[in-house]
Order: structure tokens, then C-alpha cells, then sequence
């Protein structure tokens, strides 16, 4: 069959969404301690090499075919993707995978500077075939939530273009169980540390995160007319969402904050995900006004609730993921043999049918993931030692520094504490200097 645009541009897409990958590292090192940037970051490219292999072998054909008891698709059915060689099918499968990476690596953000990389390689492949996967069949791979399925059947099909409850809710979920079960960080709530290190780096990161979306949320675009609203859609809502931010900062703070504005951008982009192609754009304005206010109030409550979510994951990812998908209840566009939201005169049929795949996304989650993660930390241990965590998980972990400035390795300037550390090291010299000296005069 010959190339056409429609398959260059899933191609593309597919690329922009692996980009989202590398961005979402960017993102999260620069919100964590400087010595523990790396680690980090690598939880973030370790997802890429184990869900690119997971995928091949037998990921993508647990997410369609016949399925397992409307759950899963049957893993054997093109294991190793070699029933798909020579067809078109290549393509998106390819596309699919960049979605599961990207959805496992969000997770990592809860358990910063203190997770085990061993731990973690060992979860990511197995999360993703346990949770991932079913979840992408029973809502896009003629499951369980699909039009045809016994839930999506009995209640109605949801809206999840582009992956609100496959990839959000269900990722921000295993963050909040990750975090319960790893427990809090060294000095949670009262080390300066604990801050970000590199805002620009955070900045970075969300710019790379918004131009990738456009293929996270695009690419399944049927036609010229869909394409086009979506890529309006997923403009808006983001900067909205970013004004949501900066403005509940102000009220609440007094000042604005340029991570407050890269989180804002994020929380629209969560948001408008599942909605992309079924809202209109005053309607995505608004979803990102209201995602943007609602998870800058939410990033406190892991200090009221007392669970430490490092990079708050749970506040962006779930909350919005949430917020977007219960949306569509409400502001759902009609189209043809479905009434829309409420807002539209749809009924409430819309919104049951969002819940109900909400809430099924929210349980598969968490029961999986806290038995995952349990066994994981029951048996090897998913946290490193005390010690290594104040020393830093970059050296215990890899071996290495992200940063080395005049041999020190506390990450120079970027470091809350490097003036102060500096100082305290030209101090030490100094003394001993002098004792030297008095020792050689007396």
C-alpha cells in the first residue's frame, strides 16, 4: 500500500510523542534536589528502552484483538509484531507505544529522591502490562468501556480520545499509591532542599511536553475538520490553564511563579487530553481555566493529607485527568446519534458513562499498583537507605554528579545550598590553614 499523508502524519506524531518522553525528563530533574537530577531523569529514559521492548513482544497485543474476558487482549496474537509485518499496522502500533512510555514514566515523579533504580526497572514492565495495557483495551481496543462492551453497553461509551482516563488517572493513581507505599522523604515539609533546582530546566521541559502534545493529541485525527479542532483545543486550553494557575498564585501567594506557569501548562494539557476532538474551543478555554485553578489549589494537599508526592503527580495528572474526563458530562459536543453534554441538552447519560469509566480506571489502578509496588518493597525494597537519600540518590544510584563546579559537586549555583556550602567549605580551608600555620610558628 502507498505512503499516504494520513500515515506520514501518525508517523510524525508518533515522534512527537516519544519527544514527550525526553521533555517529561527535563521536567521532572529540574524539580528535583540537584543530586538526585539524574536519577531522575534516567527513570524517565529507562521507561523508553523497557515499554519500546514490553511493547514489541507482547504490550500491543494485549490492547486489541478478540480479548480475554472483555479485560486484555490475548498476548500471543502478534507476539513479537511479526503478524503485522508488510501491513500498515506497523504504524500505529508504533504510535501506541509512545503513549504507554510516556504514561509510566509520569508515575516516577512521586517517588523522587528516594526511589531504588533497580525497583523501578522492575515495576515499569510489569505495571505496564498489568494496568496499562488492560486499560487501553477496555476503552480503545473494544473492551470492556468500549460501545460494545458490558460496562460501555450498559451505561454508555466514554470519551477518551486521547487518553484522560488511560493514561492520566490511571498514572496519577499509581503515583498516590507509590508515595503511600515508599513513605515520606527525609525532611519532608521542612527541608529548603527539597525545592526545585532548575527552574529553567522545568521550563524547558514543559515547552518540549505542549509541542509533543499536539501529536499525543492529534494524531488520531480523522479528518482535516477534526485535526484543526484539536490543535485549536490543544493551544487553549494549556494557556489557559496557565493564566488559571498564575492567577490562583497570585490571590493565594501574592506573586506569580514561573513554575507555576510550566505546572499550569501541564494541568491544561492533562485536561484537554480526553476532550481534544469533542469540546469546542470557548469550551476548552474553560476547561483550562478551571483545570488550572483547581490543581494549583490541589498541590497543597499532600501537606494537609500527609503523603509527600514529590513532584506532585497526583495534583496535576489525577486531579486533571479528573477534571477532564467528568467535563465532558457537561460540555461534551453533540454529534451525530449522541446528544452531548448537559450543557447541551444531552442528559446526564454522558456523564455516568465518564464517571463509571473514571472510577474503573481509579480501581484497576490502585489495586494493581499497591500490589506491585508492595511486592516489589516487601521483597528487594523500593527505597534506598536513609543515607543515600541525604547523600543523594545521583551517586548511590549511578555513580555519578549532574553537576561539577570547582570539584565541590553540590551542584553550584543551582543548588538551594551551594553559597551556603561553599562558604562553609572556604571556611574549613581557612581554619586549617591557620591551625597548620600556628602548629609550624609554636
Amino acid at each position: 500500500m502507498d505512503l499516504t499523508a494520513g500515515h506520514v502524519w501518525v508517523m510524525i506524531s508518533a515522534a512527537l510523542v516519544l519527544l514527550m518522553t525526553p521533555g517529561l525528563a527535563f521536567f521532572y530533574g529540574g524539580m528535583t534536589r540537584a543530586k538526585a537530577a539524574l536519577n531522575m531523569m534516567m527513570m524517565s529514559f529507562i521507561a523508553v528502552g523497557l515499554v519500546g521492548v514490553v511493547w514489541v513482544l507482547w504490550g500491543y497485543s494485549m490492547t486489541g484483538g478478540d480479548g480475554i474476558a472483555q479485560l486484555f487482549g490475548n498476548p500471543f496474537t502478534s507476539f513479537g509484531l511479526a503478524s503485522l509485518i508488510g501491513t500498515e499496522d506497523l504504524i500505529g502500533a508504533g504510535y501506541g507505544a509512545t503513549f504507554a512510555i510516556i504514561t509510566v514514566a509520569l508515575i516516577s515523579g512521586a517517588i523522587a529522591d528516594r526511589a531504588k533504580f533497580g525497583a523501578w526497572t522492575i515495576f515499569v514492565p510489569i505495571w505496564v502490562t498489568a494496568v496499562y495495557c488492560p486499560l487501553a483495551f477496555m476503552v480503545w481496543g473494544g473492551g470492556l468501556l468500549s460501545a460494545d462492551g458490558a460496562v460501555g453497553g450498559a451505561v454508555g461509551e466514554a470519551i477518551d480520545f486521547a487518553g484522560g482516563t488511560v493514561v492520566h488517572i490511571s498514572a496519577g493513581v499509581a503515583a498516590l499509591v507509590l508515595a503511600l507505599i515508599l513513605g515520606k522523604r527525609q525532611g519532608f515539609g521542612q527541608d529548603p532542599a527539597q525545592r526545585p533546582h532548575n527552574i529553567p530546566f522545568v521550563m524547558l521541559g514543559a515547552a518540549l511536553l505542549w509541542f509533543g502534545w499536539f501529536g499525543f493529541n492529534g494524531g488520531a485525527a480523522g479528518s482535516a475538520e477534526e485535526a484543526g479542532l484539536i490543535w485549536i483545543n490543544t493551544m487553549a486550553a494549556p494557556a489557559a490553564a496557565m493564566v488559571g494557575w498564575l492567577m490562583t498564585e497570585r490571590i493565594r501567594d501574592g506573586r506569580p511563579t514561573s513554575l507555576g506557569a510550566a505546572s499550569g501548562i501541564v494541568a491544561g494539557l492533562v485536561a484537554i487530553t480526553p476532550a481534544c476532538a469533542n469540546v469546542s474551543p470557548i469550551g476548552a478555554v474553560g476547561l483550562g481555566l478551571l483545570s488550572g485553578a483547581v490543581c494549583a489549589l490541589a498541590v497543597g494537599i499532600k501537606y494537609r493529607l500527609g503523603f509527600d508526592d514529590s513532584l506532585d503527580v497526583v495534583a496535576v495528572h489525577l486531579v486533571a485527568g479528573i477534571v477532564g474526563t467528568l467535563s465532558l458530562g457537561f460540555i461534551a459536543l453533540p454529534v451525530e446519534g449522541a446528544g452531548g453534554g448537559l450543557f447541551y441538552g444531552g442528559g446526564a447519560g454522558q456523564l455516568v458513562a465518564q464517571v463509571v469509566a473514571a472510577s474503573i480506571a481509579i480501581a484497576l489502578s490502585a489495586v494493581m499498583t499497591a500490589i506491585i509496588g508492595l511486592a516489589i518493597h516487601k521483597t528487594i525494597g523500593f527505597r534506598v537507605s536513609a543515607d543515600n537519600e541525604i547523600g543523594g540518590v545521583d551517586l548511590s544510584e549511578h555513580a555519578e554528579t549532574a553537576y561539577e563546579f570547582g570539584g565541590l559537586g553540590v551542584g553550584g549555583s543551582f543548588h538551594p545550598f551551594a553559597e551556603q556550602m561553599f562558604t562553609q567549605h572556604k571556611t574549613t580551608q581557612k581554619t586549617t590553614q591557620q591551625n597548620v600555620t600556628e602548629g609550624v610558628h609554636s
